[in-house]
């Protein structure tokens, strides 16, 4: 037999996972699998991390114990940093890596649109580790909320601001509307928590805009009904650690902001101009080939393929990762038996997004049907279960939703960090983070 080809995966999330193990096992290909943490992460899930619902834990799952029984995928922990196309060689943090394939898999960042001041102060959530660091602040907000010296400081530390009306931001304010409403009552008995404001700021005309009218009207309806102040056609122009700015003037104290705004692609150094769109995607030929390239491909958030039914790209959804992975894969199987790449044809299934309890929104394109409600929240916690990775996760998060769903409760408003400062009066010089040194982001 010839020998293996080596297939290089950078990326542990949605599509470079799915890609890496619909080869496992296949004789023709040897598979090196990249990423800068050892663990695969569910993204859909992080924001009940950060509002306490879940454990971390339920939502990772170890990437070595993923391929225990695999004979050609080996797992390094390292960061991409450079591709030389020319020599079909990365190199990464824990040196170089050549390869005969190539797949770039690695996802979205935080996009902060060039203002330093928020990427400094504000909160993003693309990562375990980012929502754990939110969890803790927000309950360290509440905290100094309730030994605050004064009224002004209090309302600081009780405000929260989310930026971002997609649905990460719909779904992170509805949590924390219901944390307001069930949870925070007995847990603060001193505080009065009619002034505990949950702000949701979003540029564009609706939330969840992508979605269909039906969607982002009832989503808007039920944020809300649950006391959310939903605010679009606006954005946050400026914050620095004690007040959000808005682009019209106005000024919310507040001494949190979740930046949910927009993500943009983690593209490394070393690719030619003409493959990187101004979005930081790269882009991708029918087959998911990069441009210029032979042996180069992109997968999930990171590649951009226009079609005629997204003529400005796939939109950045784990479905549509995983569909790319599992089309890859099959072409990869292809090309061991000396037969060329076939071009990749998605069906768009729909998209949705939970608002809260017993409140989610569906939109499916084929029937092209649009439903809100129970039944809607039912098919978004079946899907979201069966995506995760993992028998006992799947348990853990099941047993954790009924808990909560049945108490009103949960029991993870941890903080794992270090005291905070002591609590100074707003008039007090260098009193703006009370909490100031609490969390290394």
């Amino acid at each position: 037999m010839d020998e293996p080809k080596h297939l290089v995966i950078v990326g542990g999330g949605f599509a470079g996972l799915k890609l890496a193990r619909s080869l496992n096992n296949h004789p023709a290909y040897r598979i090196t699998l990249i990423d800068r943490h050892n663990y695969h992460q569910f993204q859909p899930l992080f924001y009940q991390v950060a509002t306490a619902s879940l454990e971390a834990s339920s939502i990772s799952f170890p990437l070595r114990k993923i391929f225990q029984k695999s004979r050609n995928v080996r797992i390094r922990i390292a960061e991409l940093l450079t591709v030389e196309p020319g020599d079909n060689t990365i190199q990464t943090t824990s040196g170089p890596i050549r390869y005969d394939y190539l797949v770039l898999a690695m996802g979205a960042d935080t996009n902060y649109f060039g203002n330093r001041d928020i990427q400094q102060y504000a909160f993003p959530m693309k990562s375990t580790v980012e929502a754990m660091a939110l969890r803790n602040r927000i309950v360290e907000n509440l905290e100094a909320a309730a030994s605050a010296p004064d009224e002004a400081t209090r309302q600081r530390h009780l405000n929260v601001v989310v930026v971002g009306g997609g649905p990460t931001g719909v779904e992170l304010s509805g949590a924390l509307a219901e944390m307001k409403r069930f949870i925070l009552p007995k847990d603060y008995p001193e505080l009065d928590l009619s002034k505990m404001h949950i702000y949701l700021v979003e540029n564009s005309p609706n939330v969840l805009n992508a979605m269909s009218d039906a969607a982002h009207e009832k989503a808007r309806a039920y944020l809300v009904k649950m006391g959310v102040e939903v605010t679009t056609g606006m954005a946050v122009k400026d914050y620095d650690g004690k007040n959000a700015i808005l682009r019209d003037g106005t000024t919310i104290p507040t001494a949190l902001v979740i930046w949910a705004a927009g993500v943009r692609g983690n593209v490394p150094a070393g690719l030619p101009s003409i493959a990187v769109t101004p979005q930081n995607r790269i882009r991708v030929d029918v087959k998911g080939r990069m441009v210029d390239s032979d042996n180069i491909y992109v997968l999930g958030d990171l590649a951009y393929q226009e079609t005629g039914q997204f003529p400005k790209g796939m939109p950045q959804l784990a479905n549509v990762a995983m569909a790319q992975a599992k089309f890859m894969a099959d072409n990869f199987k292809r090309l061991s038996h000396g037969k060329a790449f076939e071009p990749f044809h998605f069906h768009f299934q729909g998209s949705m997004a939970t608002v809260g309890r017993n409140k989610a929104v569906v939109d499916l394109e084929s029937p092209r049907i649009s439903f809100q409600g129970l039944f809607a929240w039912f098919v978004w916690m079946s899907v979201h279960l069966f995506l995760l990775m993992g028998f006992k996760n799947r348990l853990l998060v099941f047993v954790n939703w009924g808990y909560k769903y049945i108490t009103f409760d949960n029991s993870l408003r941890l903080i794992y960090t270090r005291p905070p400062y002591p609590i100074q009066n707003e008039e007090e010089e260098g009193a703006a983070v009370p909490v100031e040194g609490a969390i290394a982001k």
